[in-house]
């Protein structure tokens, strides 16, 4: 396996603070209570849809959702790089497959708007997140963001290389299934935002990691 590409949220960074505190200050702003951190953590990798579920009750279905999520995104805007930090254990992983010669690189759901400043305030050694991924695919980047294999098939053009040399880490279901349609191994990051009601185990991923070490050991078997 040749290629590494790793989901933003969740998997890399430890973005529920600041997506957090973007959704209280937003129910903050319509009168409601504010949540506690344990609340927001298992949702916080499923994007505006997830949070505005969680703190409004509303859904894609709603004739008031649109209007709810830019003004979410324009909260998030405003505090977005505040607190973003690497998941545990993420900035040894990331310096050890450099060590090993691995090209690595990032495919989110998360808007551009947002990806690159973000990755650019999360430092690895004496660069960022940014400069040393190979590639960064974002949600808007392509018609059809993750489950949908698009981004994916588009790092792999970036990274000049076939589907079948790669894996994909996630946290989410939709990781795994934009995996399987692009042709890649996917491998589930269990430290990940996963929310009590999640199976993971039943997503039909090739691999299980319960930390970002646990990568390093377990690359052969998704050869």
């Amino acid at each position: 396996m040749s290629v590494v590409l790793f989901d933003l949220d969740g998997t890399l960074v430890d973005t529920a603070h600041d997506l957090g505190l973007a959704l209280n200050l937003q129910l903050a702003k319509h009168g409601q209570p504010t949540l506690p951190h344990d609340a927001i953590w298992p949702v916080a990798s499923h994007g505006t849809s997830g949070l505005l579920a969680l703190g409004f009750n509303i859904s894609l279905a709603d004739s008031h959702f649109e209007a709810m999520r830019l003004e979410y995104l324009d909260l998030y805007q405003s505090v977005y790089t505040n607190n973003p930090l690497f998941m545990p254990g993420i900035a040894d992983m990331l310096a050890a497959l450099d060590s090993k010669g691995i090209r690595w690189g990032i495919v989110t759901n998360k808007p551009r708007r947002f990806s690159v400043d973000l990755t650019k305030a999360v430092k690895l050694a004496d660069s960022s997140l940014f400069e040393r991924a190979a590639c960064l695919l974002c949600g808007d980047d392509a018609p059809q963001p993750k489950p949908a294999p698009d981004t994916l098939l588009m790092a792999c053009a970036a990274m000049n290389c076939r589907p079948e040399q790669c894996i994909y880490v996630g946290d989410a279901e939709r990781d795994v299934e934009a995996a399987k349609a692009a042709g890649m191994k996917a491998v589930v990051a269990l430290f990940g935002y996963l929310a009590e009601t999640d199976k993971p185990h039943e997503w039909g991923a090739d691999a299980f990691i319960n930390t970002p070490a646990a990568l390093l050991e377990n690359l052969s078997c998704c050869d």
